[in-house]
């Protein structure tokens, strides 16, 4: 299996200064991301209100999604880099999850990003990260929909986290979930009627013009978000 490993931060900005700091840094971060030895594929993206997709910004909340060709690059960069040095000065929290990927479909940005690196263990958690670049002329009908579609994530008890995020507002959207186990994941797939049925629109009325899934196992973390580890549960 590949050596690739996967990183996702999530960035926590309180005041507003350090938030136009946020902001700015979707643009400025990129030279440092480019030149950064062994990194394979990277979205810097801001973030939704509340949970799931929502076309409204969450200003205090980024988040760094990055593909290393081995964990010993990722070390380097986490180690030494002045661009992460940075973003500690700013941020009132910084959490960084650690993944191999167990599985990934459709494509990002043109790119097929993720390499499969370990096998589905279905006691273990389980995060999920799905994107998609919404067509013009079907952005009101999904947005419209998005609220019904969400609605088995209130109270899901195998559900510990999901944020919403994505490069571009209300056209290119990602969400990040994290799930206790494979169990948990599948209830909410399977079971979820308005889950389903989003499926269908979807499928039937080709609302996306480029789609990607990927499930992965994280397997440790630095940082705490919302002043606990995420894996703790």
């Amino acid at each position: 299996m590949s050596q690739q490993i996967t990183t996702i931060s999530f960035f926590k900005f309180s005041s507003l200064s350090n938030k136009i700091w946020g902001f700015k840094m979707m643009q400025f971060s990129n030279s440092e991301l480019i030149a950064t030895s062994g990194l394979s594929f990277y979205k810097l993206m801001g973030s939704g209100k509340g949970k799931g997709f929502n076309p409204f910004p969450d200003w205090s909340v980024y988040s760094l999604l990055q593909v290393w060709e081995s964990e010993d690059d990722a070390h380097v960069f986490f180690n030494s880099s002045h661009l992460m040095k940075q973003y500690a000065k700013h941020t009132t929290e910084l959490y960084t999850l650690y993944m191999k990927n167990i599985a990934s479909s459709g494509t990002w940005s043109g790119k097929m990003p993720f390499q499969k690196g370990t096998d589905l263990d279905p006691t273990l958690p389980i995060a999920v990260i799905t994107r998609a670049t919404i067509k013009w002329n079907w952005l009101l009908r999904f947005w419209k929909y998005v609220p019904t579609s969400q609605e088995a994530l209130e109270g899901n008890e195998g559900l510990i986290y999901t944020k919403g995020v994505g490069e571009v507002p209300v056209v290119q959207m990602a969400t990040f979930s994290l799930w206790k186990n494979f169990e948990s994941v599948k209830r909410f797939a399977y079971n979820s009627k308005q889950h389903q049925e989003a499926i269908k629109k979807t499928r039937k009325n080709e609302w996306y013009s480029e789609e990607q899934f990927s499930r992965f196992h994280p397997y440790k973390f630095t940082g705490t978000w919302q002043g606990t580890d995420l894996l703790t549960f």
